[in-house]
Order: C-alpha cells, then sequence, then structure tokens
C-alpha cells in the first residue's frame, strides 16, 4: 500500500519573533522542517508534500525530493492540508499528517503507527499521549474504542475534564476518505478557519472507524512555538543522540557539554571529549580520539585518528591521522594514512600524502602533496594572485624549509630540499636543493652606528613633543 505524507510548514511563527519562517529555525544544526523530511524519507514514504505559505522561498531552498503546495492564506489546518487535493485526492493509500514544527519525530514511531492503523482497519487514527489533567492541549473523546471527538482544553466539559489522552496533532488517514472529509469541513466558527479535527466528526457521521495509537514519548511530537521550546528540544534530542551513541560502544565523556547531530555516525572505541560540536553528515570510525573543544561538519574520519581543538569541515581523514592543536580543515582536504598538521595550520583543497607533516604554522591551499613531505614552520603555498587559483604540485619526500612561501602554479619534483627563508617561483627539481634569498652580508661594527642613530632619532622626537606642549 502506498504511504504518504503532508507536512504542515506555512506558518510565520510569530513567537519566535523572526523574519524566518518557523519549521526553518534549526534544532541541534538541522532546520525543524529538514528533521521532519529526513524521518519520512528514511521511513520510505512514496511521496511527501510539504504545505508552504510565509516565507515560502526559504523552506523551498532547504528542503529537497518533496513536492510543494503553496497555501495563499493561512485560513486553518484543515485548509492547509486541503491545499494537497490536486496531488492526492483521488489516490489509494494511508496519508500521515504531520507538523513541520514537531522535529523530534522518529520514523520508528511513525511505522508503528502506520501499522497499526493498517492492522486495526482504521479510515482515521490520531496519535495521542498522556498528560497532565492540567495541560493545555485537546482530548481524545472516546465510546466503546471510537475516537468520536477531539474537545480543546477551553471548552473542556466537565465529565471530560479527567481525560489524560491528549491529541498530539500527528494523524494518519486513508487517503480519499480524508479529502471526502476535507470537502465537507466547514469554517463556521469564531475564528473563521478550517479546522483539520472536524473530519473526526463528519467521520463518525458517517460511520468511518477512528482510532488513537497512543505513544510512550510526548517530546517526539510537542511543536515549538518559541526560542524557549527551541532549546528544549535542542537539549531533549542531544541527550537521546548522546545516550543511542553510548549505548553503541562511543565514549562520551560528558553528554551534558557535547552537541552530536542527528545524521552522525560514531564508531565503537572512539572517545568524544567534551565540549565537541559535531554536524552535518560526519561519520568518525573506530579507536579515535576527538577533542575536546572540537568543530567537525561533513566529515570523514577513519580509524585510529586523533584530533583536539581543531575545526574541520567538508574533508577526508585516512586511519592513524594526527591533528591539533588548532588546526583548520576546509573544503574538500583528503589526508592520508599516518599524516600529521599540527598547531595553527590550515589546509584547503589539500590532498596530503601519507606520512606528510605539517607540524605549525602552515598554510596547504589547492595543492597536491606527495608522501613524507616534511613542512617546515611557517611554509605557505601562495595559492591566489588576487583573481585566480593556482595548483602546487610537491612529490614524495621532500624537505621543505622554514618560512618557505611556494608561489602557485609550481611543482617540487622528489627528493628535493627547500633551504629555509626561500620564495620559490619556478620547477624544482628532482634531488636538488633549491635556494631563493638574498646573500648575507656582514658589516663589521655597523650595530653601534645604528645604536646612535636610534638615540639621535629619539632625542629630535623628544624635542618636538616638548615644543608642542610647550
Amino acid at each position: 500500500m502506498k504511504v504518504y505524507a503532508v507536512v504542515l510548514a506555512a506558518g510565520k511563527g510569530t513567537r519566535m519573533k523572526s523574519d524566518l519562517p518557523k519549521v526553518v529555525h534549526e534544532v541541534l544544526y538541522k532546520p525543524m522542517i529538514n528533521h521532519v523530511v529526513d524521518e519520512l524519507k528514511a521511513l520510505g514514504v512514496d511521496e511527501t508534500i510539504v504545505i508552504v505559505g510565509h516565507a515560502a522561498e526559504k523552506v523551498e531552498a532547504i528542503v529537497d525530493d518533496v513536492t510543494f503546495v503553496y497555501q495563499k492564506e493561512q485560513l486553518g489546518t484543515g485548509h492547509a492540508v486541503l491545499q494537497a487535493k490536486e496531488v492526492l485526492a483521488d489516490k489509494d493509500g494511508v496519508t500521515l499528517v504531520l507538523c513541520g514544527d514537531a522535529p523530534l519525530i522518529r520514523k520508528e514511531t511513525l511505522k508503528e503507527f502506520i501499522d497499526y492503523h493498517q492492522s486495526h482497519h482504521n479510515q482515521a487514527t490520531i496519535m495521542s499521549a498522556d498528560c497532565d489533567t492540567s495541560t493545555h492541549y485537546g482530548r481524545i473523546i472516546k465510546e466503546n474504542g471510537q475516537v468520536v471527538g477531539i474537545e480543546e482544553y477551553k471548552d473542556l466539559k466537565v465529565e471530560h475534564q479527567d481525560i489524560t489522552e491528549m491529541n498530539t496533532g500527528e494523524y494518519c488517514f486513508d487517503n480519499k476518505a480524508l479529502f471526502n472529509a476535507l470537502s465537507k469541513v466547514s469554517n463556521n466558527n469564531a475564528q473563521n478557519e478550517y479546522y483539520l479535527t472536524d473530519v473526526i466528526g463528519i467521520m463518525n457521521d458517517e460511520k468511518l472507524k477512528v482510532d488513537a495509537y497512543k505513544i510512550d514519548d510526548f517530546d517526539e511530537v510537542g511543536g515549538i512555538n518559541d526560542r524557549v521550546a527551541l532549546a528544549e528540544a535542542t537539549i531533549i534530542l542531544r541527550d537521546r543522540i548522546n545516550r543511542e551513541h553510548l549505548l553503541n560502544g562511543v565514549n562520551i565523556i560528558d553528554p551534558s557539554n557535547t552537541y552530536i547531530a542527528r545524521d552522525v555516525k560514531i564508531g565503537p572505541d572512539t572517545t568524544i571529549e567534551p565540549g565537541c560540536i559535531i554536524k552535518g553528515k560526519t561519520e568518525i570510525g573506530s579507536h579515535c580520539h576527538i577533542g575536546p573543544y572540537c568543530e567537525f561538519t561533513n566529515m570523514i574520519i577513519k580509524d585510529n585518528v586523533e584530533i583536539k581543538f581543531s575545526v574541520l569541515s567538508d574533508s577526508i581523514i585516512e586511519n592513524g591521522v594526527d591533528i591539533g592543536p588548532y588546526s583548520r580543515l576546509r573544503t574538500n582536504c583528503h589526508i592520508h594514512e599516518n599524516a600529521h598538521m599540527g598547531n595553527f595550520v590550515e589546509m584547503k583543497k589539500a590532498d596530503f600524502g601519507k606520512g606528510s607533516k605539517a607540524s605549525h604554522l602552515t598554510y596547504v591551499g589547492d595543492a597536491i602533496v606527495g608522501e613524507n613531505v616534511n613542512f617546515g614552520c611557517g611554509t605557505i603555498t601562495s595559492n591566489y594572485d588576487g583573481k585566480n587559483k593556482s595548483l602546487t604540485k610537491i612529490e614524495d619526500n621532500v624537505f621543505i624549509g622554514c618560512n618557505t612561501n611556494l608561489v602557485a602554479p609550481v611543482t617540487v619534483r622528489k627528493n628535493a630540499y627547500i633551504a629555509a627563508g626561500s620564495t620559490i617561483t619556478k620547477e624544482v627539481d628532482e634531488d636538488a636543493l633549491a635556494i631563493a634569498r638574498s646573500r648575507q652580508q656582514n658589516k663589521q661594527g655597523y650595530s653601534k652606528k645604528l645604536k646612535e642613530i636610534r638615540e639621535k632619532e629619539f632625542e629630535r622626537r623628544n624635542k618636538e613633543k616638548n615644543k608642542e606642549n610647550s
């Protein structure tokens, strides 16, 4: 049976106090809407329709592989779902209706929800959860196992005030039954809006089976309406993710001070020190030692790697590499086995060979570096002429002395040696020694003369200063 999903993402979210639509705000480094859509993708939903409205272009810019439907006016949840009529109304299957501002939902919960709906032969199933009687959510009203209505908290009748089963705002419907009922929903209410909850009464009138599926963790479906809830959701998700990693054999020293995004993968026996932020689709292998205070984005890090106090993004690190402290990787670097990047080393678009070393104060950009190359302190590849980027190529077993400038495009052949302080602008031959600096001159006794010149200049400046102040 086909499974479809409608995600409601048209609202502004005025309580966020932001120019951005609510669903674009991030929970643990990912926009809310992407959390929901990514779980639907992982579930294998056949088609996802995202209802957009306020600042629709900002939602469309960050979500892919979905069908967008525009809601010109926000006239209630029923009206929002009805916008998907042209896409879905004539299709057989089941349709999930989810809130774009409830980013903690899990694909496992959605699968159980759909399975329950189908196995009980329901036309509508409401996801519910238990709550305290003072909680301001709509209550599920049942008679003989049938959900006959959803009563809003402010409208609760005296005989319903002890009900603890609440509506979470997530639904599963027979698709055709949903759109048939939506066609009969009216806006005859104080807000002049079309409410999705009204389809429950309509389906009851048509003798269709309406049920509720109760979940254990309300945190999965709680909507985010302001920055406080946004921060609380981040903490909930952080703790959930860190717990999963701990149970899978990752050693997280301080889970309350470690932030690992939802799509990150980490192998067993890897240690994560406090202060780390690991984002995007980063993958870390086994037996690594990470931290403290590292930030990774979209990294692939193999086994037995040690990294500390470093910021790395969009790169690949092979086995046995040692990085940090205070290193920076960005944009398509590939660091090969057993290489070393030391303190205050930055690389960009660099292929850095096996066993090569840049121990400190070095910049390697737009470069291909061979095996067992040694970069002396203060070496840079001068890859940018103000308009164009050019390539530096360094072959195996090259030794580069301190404070060397490699002005691209340039090639240094195998086993070459570059003297400290050189500025290399031409190709260096294999096995050659390159020296590109002025010859040293020693002027005997000139130190004393320089001292006299400095003292005279100091006296002159003092006289001028005194004259100005008199």
